[in-house]
């Protein structure tokens, strides 16, 4: 009688992918990092969060970590781009792209091409975290609602997993001389009402022009 052999499973990754999946680098939330970018929506199925040390002197990334939601993609991404990015100055890691890293993991499946985009972005909002506390942004975009509204795009929402734009909770936002005052659909004992203030005046009172920023709830 002949036996059939069972197929073996194939995962639509490169062995470098799978490498990175299973033995990610850099991983983990870094106490009082000079910057940190958040980008992705868990409820969109991928997030990462990226977070730099970096040397004042010469503006070399000392240290990067990361944190992820989501798939083999965006895991082994976030694992090769922080391996890229170390030891970099900020201007050279500016310079990652997601193709570069794509290359380095031996290509991605094209439906997980995005994966490589939210790392990078997730890497270079941190550097534009750490750019804008310092001083060191060149471009200085005056802050209107348009600008805030932007940032507040990268606030999550607890309940959802999506941003508090997206998700309404942002009632009126009103920039003036300087002071940027949010009103949120919540009550301020809300369980996420303290951490969605923290990260809105994060967010915000880095922006070279705000001298204050004011989170109001609606109760």
């Amino acid at each position: 009688m002949k036996v059939e052999k069972k197929s073996e499973i194939r995962f639509p990754y490169s062995e470098k992918v799978l490498e990175h999946f299973r033995n990610p680098h850099n991983v983990g939330k870094m106490e009082n990092p000079d910057g940190k970018g958040l980008e992705g929506s868990p409820a969109c199925g991928d997030m990462v969060a990226v977070y730099i040390k970096v040397k004042p002197e010469t503006k070399v990334i000392e240290d990067v970590k990361f944190e992820s939601y989501g798939c083999a993609s965006n895991i082994a991404t976030g694992s090769v781009i922080t391996d890229i990015a170390r030891g970099k100055t900020l201007e050279e890691a500016k310079k990652i792209t997601w193709k570069q890293a794509s290359e380095e993991l031996g290509g991605l499946p094209p439906i997980k091409a995005h994966c490589s985009v939210l790392a990078v972005e997730g890497l270079r909002a941190a550097i534009r975290d750490y750019e804008e506390k310092h001083g060191l942004v060149t471009e200085k975009e005056p802050t209107t609602e348009e600008v805030v509204r932007r940032r507040l795009k990268h606030v999550m929402n607890p309940l959802t997993g999506l941003d508090i734009i997206r998700t309404d909770l942002i009632l009126k936002i009103t920039v003036v001389d300087g002071t940027v005052r949010v009103v949120v659909d919540l009550p301020s004992d809300h369980q996420f009402a303290s951490a969605i203030k923290e990260d809105i005046m994060e967010k915000l009172g880095s922006l070279w022009d705000v001298k204050s920023v004011e989170v109001v709830f609606t109760a």
